[in-house]
């Protein structure tokens, strides 16, 4: 499908049109062919729906834990998983009155500057990061943020704090604070973050109780997977 068919298919602008083939081109979602300036769905859209399907099971285990901490908080609970160089969001528990977030299940945001998506990219070595975001590689040039060197060190400080906190990351005027799910073969399968409004309030409760509950949370999810922090 040419480009103008597919601005004219959704009812948009030329140029809205492009700027989403170019993410969804760099995701692996579409293919381009230069030849006959057409696009063509790509193996990406796979990748999407297998990596929804396999976190079903830890969703299934975690929700209790998330819809608690929720609850305990007031604060929004998300739960996501690394595909490529984008967090997929496969949870939510919304906190009601005064959410203001607008991400819900089924989004995809840039790992490289989300908290979930910094804690998610902690879990992979340096190889991988090297592969992900090479300048050379559609990581690269995915949604804004830090260059492959900082990633490195970024990765490095977030894996030895085994949390990250934001006060304003891919959404602004939002706090939020996000740790990592392991499973039996201590492997990173998820992470889980929270977030609210940024407020004083906001920015002192993260600090102190909000953090405590995440990792406590965290920890719980991970021993129901079979996660043995001492094997």
């Amino acid at each position: 499908m040419r480009l103008s068919e597919m601005a004219h298919a959704l009812s948009i602008t030329r140029s809205a049109t492009f700027r989403t083939a170019y993410t969804l081109t760099a995701m692996g979602c579409l293919l381009y062919d230069e030849r006959s300036q057409t696009y063509t769905l790509g193996p990406g859209v796979l990748g999407l729906t297998f990596g929804f399907v396999a976190s079903r099971e830890v969703i299934d285990i975690a929700r209790t834990e998330l819809e608690r901490l929720r609850t305990e908080l007031g604060w929004s609970v998300h739960m996501g998983t690394l595909d490529g160089p984008s967090v997929l969001y496969v949870f939510r528990a919304a906190a009601g009155v005064g959410d203001t977030s607008i991400v819900h299940v089924g989004r995809r945001l840039p790992a490289r500057s989300t908290a979930m998506g910094r804690v998610l990219l902690s879990g992979l070595d340096r190889e991988q990061l090297v592969a992900l975001y090479r300048p050379d590689a559609p990581g690269a040039s995915y949604g804004k943020g830090p260059a492959l060197p900082e990633i490195l060190a970024q990765a490095e400080n977030d894996r030895a704090a085994g949390l990250v906190i934001h006060t304003g990351d891919f959404e602004a005027k939002i706090v939020s604070a996000a740790a990592p799910i392991r499973d039996v073969s201590r492997d990173m399968v998820a992470a889980i973050n929270v977030t609210r409004a940024k407020s004083p309030e906001a920015l002192a409760e993260v600090e102190g109780v909000v953090r405590g509950k995440l990792l406590e949370t965290a920890d719980r999810i991970s021993r129901l997977l079979g996660f043995d922090p001492e094997a």
